[in-house]
């Protein structure tokens, strides 16, 4: 008994429990939460722990759950954090359809105490689809009878989704013809309806087509369109019109039983049935249907017997069209019978001309008479010829005609014309006769010669040799015969000191020019002279050309050294300080050519050297420079050969000697060349060495004689260059002598600017030491009292060449 007690108690207690969960239950309202469809997957929704008032770990030890009725594991529970994620993307119109809202309810079960928690997921449309018709096409189909204000429904479009996003409105594309309104109708659906503006003629417009489209309203709005056909449907309201209303025809007297003798046309603007056309007579007389008959498909008018001018000149027919609907419409056909023309035109020639001078005034070519066997208009002729010819026709009495010359002609222009005379006859059909004259011009002498070209431009090589062929003239004579035959000459020249008669000789008959001696280009470049080419008509014509001859330059001169001096009766000696640098400027060698072009481009080359490869030429400058620096072991003497050479074919060249001395410093005095006597350098080199210490000391002190010593060598070496041949440089003018030169030393080559000194130098001396030195340029800034080599070398590199 007790043990039956205590399941009683406990049954109620349960039953209790349920009944106080339910109540709770139902009470309370649901949690609300919103997402949007399409959201990713992993959303954060909510954290159902703060929603709760419950603490992270109280709800993770209650178990928490979340269930549905429908299954769905469309959220996901993270126990250790609260937080209620998405577990899938969500699409509301699969999910809810067309209802709105769309709203996904679940539970939430704790345990221990057991509590069960209502809540929604809310479910937000997107405007993810765009209105669709089912159709892509909508074919309508309307009467032109119909009037304006007409209705016509059209197919709804879907959208899947709801609320704003759903269809709101219909479009159509512009046009003259409909407009379209919207109707809502049961359940919240849109229907567009097609209303008519205007009546539609299906003549002018057969068929139409029109874009419709369907609106939502999201933002932004989509569309989708679909394609309104519209057949406008054909009403017989068009009665057969012909194309003309009358026909006129002549029909000749022997034309063919059977031929077609016209067609009518009448058209009916509707369609099927309605525009089906049908031929016939309309109040036809018994000789009409007897000598006519028409097709009633294509409207043609045959003969059915043959015609007699003679019996019935016109026949007047009545001819009906009618559809299919019983409208019709007439025209009236007039048929002119005419008498055949079995006779062509006649042409009886009485006087023909078949040559004709050029240039002559109105000439007459030919008379003749023309004449036609039948009568009327068959009888009736007109006379031509062909267009654009210079002869015209001119009539006279009883159907005569004379063929004249309608300006004068040119034989240069058409030597030859063949003339067409065409006669026809006005008859139907016409008949022709035709005769043909050939008329030939007589040449006369009004052409001048004329040269192919007013000027030509011959070219030859110089030492040509005699009688060669350098060039041909040309010319041209329009004319014939002898007055195109032509023969050239030359004219006297314009230049009196010009001997043309002993330089070229031209062919009279050709034109071929002939150079009658060795041309120098040297002596003559180019001359000018006049070429006449005369014809031998009566009077005779002739033109003039002018003709340039241009010598062509040979390689036939050497070049010609300037420096260093090559025919000079002491040789040119440079000073080179034995601490001179590679590279160091120590002549340039200056030569020219008597030819031109690239005959004389000159390049210069070192062929020999008592030290190779001590020194080096530019090959394009002539500028002499060091290629290393200069040792103890280096002879104090050195002779250069230099080579100078050109570009020509076969190319020619020039050697000239260079003789270096190399000293310790500026201060050493100045050794004799090679060829001179001297003493031997052992012993010169012993005894100058002290006044070398003791110049050097004195240009330490006095920096203004340093400046004085340099232009001092300076001067020497250019005073050597000028007049090495003088036996000792040039004398004062108190002995007697020649003046003291002024020696321009210009920027050209490799000097950098332009000096001008006077030099003079003392005769007799051994040595040949100067004299006398006076600078003509500003005074140079002295840099201290440094060594006379580095100092020589400043001053030599700002002149452009070395100073000794």
């Amino acid at each position: 008994m007790e043990a039956r007690a205590r399941r009683a108690v406990q049954k109620r207690q349960v039953l209790f429990l349920c009944v106080f969960l339910g109540v709770s239950w139902a009470g309370a309202e649901p949690l609300r939460y919103f997402v949007e469809e399409e959201t990713e997957r992993g959303t954060f929704l909510a954290n159902l722990a703060n929603d709760l008032g419950l603490g992270v770990g109280e709800l993770s030890a209650r178990a928490p759950r979340i269930g549905s009725d429908q299954n769905i594991r469309f959220l996901l529970l993270n126990p250790l954090t609260g937080d209620l994620l998405l577990n899938e993307k969500l699409d509301r119109e699969e999910l809810c359809g067309p209802a709105e809202p769309c709203v996904l309810p679940f539970q939430l079960l704790l345990e221990e105490p057991l509590e069960i928690f209502r809540a929604e997921l809310w479910v937000r449309d997107i405007n993810d689809n765009s209105p669709v018709f089912l159709h892509r096409e909508i074919l309508l189909k309307i009467l032109e009878s119909t009037t304006a204000g007409a209705a016509f429904l059209l197919e709804s479009a879907q959208d899947s989704d709801a609320g704003t996003n759903s269809l709101r409105n219909y479009t159509i594309g512009p046009n003259d013809y409909f407009h379209i309104t919207v109707h809502d109708g049961e359940e919240g659906i849109l229907y567009p309806e097609l209303v008519m503006d205007r009546a539609l003629d299906r003549e002018q417009v057969p068929e139409l087509s029109l874009t419709l489209t369907a609106l939502d309203g999201g933002s932004p709005p989509r569309s989708g369109t679909a394609l309104v056909h519209i057949q406008v449907l054909d009403v017989n309201d068009n009665a057969p019109e012909f194309v003309q209303s009358l026909y006129k025809v002549q029909v000749p007297e022997n034309s063919p039983v059977g031929s077609v003798v016209v067609t009518v046309s009448a058209r009916d603007l509707d369609a099927g049935s309605n525009g089906e056309i049908v031929y016939a007579f309309l109040y036809a007389t018994e000789r009409i249907l007897e000598t006519f008959q028409i097709n009633p498909a294509s409207g043609s008018l045959y003969l059915k017997a043959e015609l007699n001018y003679e019996a019935v000149q016109t026949y007047t027919l009545i001819i009906q069209a009618k559809d299919g609907g019983g409208l019709s419409g007439k025209c009236t056909v007039v048929v002119e019978v005419t008498d055949i023309n079995d006779n062509p035109p006649e042409l009886v020639m009485s006087s023909l001309t078949s040559s004709i001078k050029e240039n002559s005034p109105e000439t007459v070519v030919a008379v003749f008479r023309i004449r036609d066997r039948d009568s009327g208009n068959n009888a009736k002729m007109v006379c031509s010829i062909q267009a654009h010819l210079p002869f015209v026709l001119k009539p006279s009495v009883e159907n005569y005609y004379t063929l004249v010359t309608e300006r004068p002609l040119d034989r240069e222009s058409q030597a030859e014309y063949n003339i067409t005379i065409s006669v026809s006859d006005l008859g139907t059909p016409r008949r022709h006769t035709q005769h043909n004259l050939t008329v030939r011009v007589a040449d006369v002498n009004d052409n001048a010669p004329a040269f192919s070209q007013p000027a030509y431009t011959l070219r030859v090589r110089e030492n040509n040799s005699p009688a060669l062929h350098i060039g041909t003239v040309r010319a041209t004579d329009a004319d014939a015969g002898a007055n195109a035959q032509l023969t050239y000459s030359l004219l006297p020249p314009s230049d009196p000191h010009l001997p043309l008669a002993s330089l070229v000789a031209i062919n009279p008959d050709t034109g071929q020019l002939f150079a009658l001696r060795a041309l120098d280009y040297e002596a003559l470049r180019a001359f000018d002279f006049q070429v006449r080419a005369a014809d031998r008509g009566a009077p005779a014509l002739s033109s003039q050309a002018r003709v340039r001859v241009l010598v062509a330059d040979a390689n036939d001169h050497a070049p010609v050294v300037l420096y260093p001096p090559p025919n000079a009766s002491a040789p040119c000696t440079e000073l080179l300080p034995r601490a001179a640098e590679p590279g160091y400027l120590l002549a340039k060698v200056v030569a020219v050519d008597g030819d031109a072009g690239q005959n004389a481009w000159l390049s210069y080359r070192l062929l020999q050297a008592t030290e190779p490869g001590l020194f080096g030429v530019g090959a394009h400058s002539g500028e002499v420079r060091t290629a290393r620096p200069l040792s103890e072991r280096d002879a104090p003497r050195q002779r250069l050969l230099l080579l100078v050479r050109d570009h020509g074919e076969p190319p020619l060249s020039a050697s000239v000697p260079l003789h270096v001395l190399l000293v310790d410093g500026f201060s050493q005095p100045y050794l004799p060349p090679p060829e001179a006597p001297g003493r031997a350098p052992g012993a010169g080199a012993g005894a100058d060495e002290p006044l070398t210490v003791a110049l050097v000391g004195a240009l330490a002190c006095v920096s203004a004689l340093l400046v004085g010593a340099l232009l001092a060598l300076a001067a020497g070496r250019l005073c050597r260059r000028g007049g090495a041949a003088s036996a000792g440089g040039c004398a004062g003018p108190a002995e007697g002598g020649v003046p003291g030169q002024l020696l321009d030393v210009g920027g050209t080559g490799t000097l950098a600017h332009g000096y001008r000194y006077e030099v003079c130098l003392a005769g007799g001396s051994g040595t040949n030491e100067f004299k006398f030195l006076k600078p003509m340029l500003p005074n140079l800034p002295v840099q201290g009292t440094g060594s006379n080599i580095g100092e020589k070398e400043n001053f030599s590199n700002s002149l452009g060449f070395n100073v000794q």
